[in-house]
C-alpha cells in the first residue's frame, strides 16, 4: 500500500463520524463562515494567478458541471448554506434556519445588507425566484432534483424565506450548499449572466479573454469578512508541464493537479504541494438504455472483466483507493460488496455467454483537458475489456464538447470523474431515481432505488440512513449501473507567497476568499 493510500484510509476514518453528524445540523446557531475567519485579516493584496488546463465552459452556475466552471462560480456566487472545511453544514446567505417539528417546513432567516455585484440588494425575492426557477424543468438546472421535496417557496418579508415540503428532507440543508443552487438576482437572466456574472461572493467578475483567462476582483462589500487578495486570475495553460514551469518561475502562484506524477515534478524550491483525498470518483458510466448495455449480463461481464486496482495503478500511480458508489466517509460503500470484487475473466465469460452476444462494441466518450488521467484510464479499460471480448470504441473529446454530450446523455459509455458530495441523496438522487433530472445521464433507475432514496430523505437518523444507502450501493453494484473505479487525490501546488488557502475534500476553491499573498 502506498504512503498516500495509508493517508486516505486514515483520513476516511477520522472524517466519517464528523460528517455523519454535520449533515443534519439545524442551522439554529449562526456563524459567519468561522472556518475562514482567520484569512481575511491580511492586507497584502495582489492578484493571485491560478493555472488551469481548460477555460470554463459556462458562467451560469445552475448549469455548471465542468470542474473549471464550478471552481470559478464558487468564488463569485453565494448559496443559502455552505460547507466548511470539515464538510459541516454552516450558514451562508441564510444566517440561520429552523425546521418544524413535523419536518415539513424550513424557515430561513437571511443576512441583511448583502448586495450583488451590480449594487442591487439581496433579499427573499431573489431566494424565491432562484429556487422556483431551479425547480422548473424548463430551466434545465443540473440540481433540480435536489428540490424534489419542496412544494412551494414563500417570502413573507424581505429577510425570511419559508420552504414548504411534501415530506421531511434530511439532505436539503447540505444540498442547498452546492454552487448549482446559487442564489441569483431575480432581475438577471441566463444570457446576461453568461456574459457578466452578478453574484454576492467574495470576488466579482472583472474580465474574460476566451480560452485565455478569467479575471476576478475582490468584492469590497462581501458579507463574510474583508478579502485580502485584490483579485484572482484563472489563467488557461492547457499543458500541465507548462503550469509547473509557470509555478516555478513565479508567473503562477497556485494550481490544482490530479496527476501525482505532475504534482511530484512541481515540488521543490518555492513551490509546496499538499495532497488531499477527494470525494470525487472515477467511473466508467454505462447507459443501460442503449444497445447491448440494456442487457444486465453484458454490464456484469464488463464489471467482472475490470481490475480496478490496475486502472488506479496505471492512471494515477496507485495514489488513491478502489471505491464503491458512495465516497462520503459517513456512508462509505464497501468495494468488496459487489459482484466480482476482484477481476474474474471466467465469470465475465459466463455473463457474456448468458447474454447470447458474441460481438459487443461500446462507443465510449472520453474528456481530454478537464482532468489529467482520463485518457490513460480509458486506454487501460479498453485493453482489459478486449481480453474479455468486449470492445471499447474510444471517442476523445475536448472538454466542452464532452460536457455537452455528457449532459445530453448522448453516449453509450463515458469515462468520467464526477464530483462527490457529503450526502448520498445530493450525490445520486438526481441520477438514479426515475424522475431525477440527470437520469438520462445515468441511464438507470428502478422502483427499488426510488423507494430507497425516498426513505433516505425522510429520516434524520444517521444509522438508518447508513443502512438505506448501503442498500442503494448494493442495488447499483448488483445491476452494474456504472462501473465505479477509484477515488484519488487533489494536489494543490502553491508558491511560498500564498498563505491561508486550505485545500478541501470536496475540491472547492472557496478558500481563496481567505488567502493572502506576501
Amino acid at each position: 500500500m502506498s504512503h498516500r493510500s495509508r493517508i486516505l484510509r486514515s483520513a476516511t476514518a477520522v472524517l466519517s463520524g464528523a460528517v455523519a453528524t454535520s449533515l443534519l445540523l439545524s442551522g439554529c446557531g449562526g456563524s459567519d463562515s468561522d472556518d475562514d475567519s482567520s484569512g481575511g485579516s491580511g492586507s497584502n493584496g495582489g492578484t493571485l494567478v491560478l493555472g488551469v488546463t481548460s477555460d470554463a465552459d459556462t458562467l451560469f452556475p445552475w448549469k455548471a458541471t465542468q470542474f473549471q466552471a464550478v471552481n470559478v462560480m464558487q468564488t463569485i456566487y453565494g448559496t443559502l448554506t455552505e460547507l466548511d472545511d470539515g464538510l459541516s453544514v454552516v450558514p451562508g446567505l441564510a444566517e440561520s434556519w429552523e425546521t418544524s417539528e413535523d419536518g415539513l417546513t424550513l424557515t430561513f432567516t437571511l443576512r441583511k445588507n448583502v448586495t450583488y455585484a451590480d449594487g442591487s440588494t439581496f433579499g427573499s425575492e431573489d431566494v424565491k425566484s432562484s429556487l422556483d426557477l431551479i425547480a422548473d424543468e424548463e430551466t434545465a438546472a443540473v440540481a433540480a432534483s435536489s428540490l424534489a421535496s419542496v412544494e412551494s417557496v414563500e417570502a413573507p418579508d424581505e429577510h425570511t424565506v419559508v420552504l414548504h415540503l411534501s415530506n421531511p428532507d434530511a439532505s436539503l440543508p447540505a444540498n442547498l450548499a452546492s454552487i448549482n443552487m446559487a442564489i441569483l438576482s431575480s432581475d438577471d437572466t441566463e444570457e446576461e449572466l453568461n456574459t457578466t456574472p452578478n453574484g454576492t461572493g467574495p470576488f466579482l467578475f472583472d474580465s474574460r479573454v476566451a480560452n485565455q483567462s478569467i479575471t476576478l476582483k475582490k468584492n469590497p462589500e462581501y458579507w463574510g469578512f474583508p478579502v485580502a487578495l485584490d483579485g484572482v486570475e484563472f489563467q488557461v495553460i492547457p499543458d500541465e508541464s507548462a503550469i509547473v514551469s509557470a509555478l516555478q518561475s513565479g508567473n503562477v502562484q497556485l494550481a490544482v493537479f490530479d496527476d501525482p506524477l505532475v504534482a511530484d515534478t512541481a515540488r521543490g524550491g518555492s513551490v509546496t504541494v499538499d495532497s488531499v483525498p477527494q470525494l470525487s470518483y472515477h467511473a466508467l458510466q454505462l447507459n443501460a438504455t442503449h444497445g447491448d448495455l440494456a442487457d444486465l449480463n453484458v454490464r456484469l461481464a464488463i464489471q467482472c472483466a475490470i481490475d480496478r486496482q490496475e486502472v488506479l495503478d496505471t492512471a494515477a500511480l496507485g495514489e488513491g483507493q478502489v471505491t464503491g458508489p458512495i465516497t462520503s466517509p459517513a456512508f462509505l460503500s464497501d468495494p468488496a460488496a459487489r459482484p466480482c470484487p476482484e477481476r474474474d475473466l471466467d465469470k465475465a465469460a459466463e455473463y457474456l455467454a448468458a447474454s447470447g452476444k458474441t460481438d459487443v462494441t461500446i462507443s465510449t466518450i472520453v474528456s481530454q483537458g478537464e482532468y489529467a488521467t482520463s485518457v490513460n484510464e480509458a486506454q487501460n479499460l479498453q485493453s482489459q475489456l478486449a481480453e474479455a471480448g468486449i470492445t471499447l470504441d474510444l471517442e476523445v473529446l475536448e472538454s466542452g464538447a464532452y460536457v455537452d454530450r455528457w449532459v445530453a446523455g448522448d453516449f453509450d459509455a463515458a469515462v468520467a470523474l464526477n464530483g462527490g458530495r457529503p450526502d448520498p441523496e445530493g450525490m445520486y438522487g438526481r441520477y438514479f431515481t426515475s424522475d431525477g433530472n440527470l437520469n438520462p445521464v445515468a441511464g438507470y433507475s428502478s422502483d427499488e432505488l426510488d423507494d430507497l432514496f425516498a426513505q433516505g430523505r425522510v429520516t434524520d437518523d444517521v444509522e438508518e440512513r447508513r443502512d438505506i444507502y448501503r442498500q442503494v450501493s448494493e442495488e447499483l453494484e448488483d445491476n452494474a449501473a456504472w462501473i465505479w473505479l477509484f477515488t484519488s487525490y487533489s494536489y494543490t501546488a502553491s508558491s511560498s507567497s500564498v498563505q491561508g488557502f486550505v485545500p478541501r475534500a470536496d475540491g472547492s476553491l472557496v478558500g481563496l476568499r481567505s488567502a493572502t499573498m506576501s
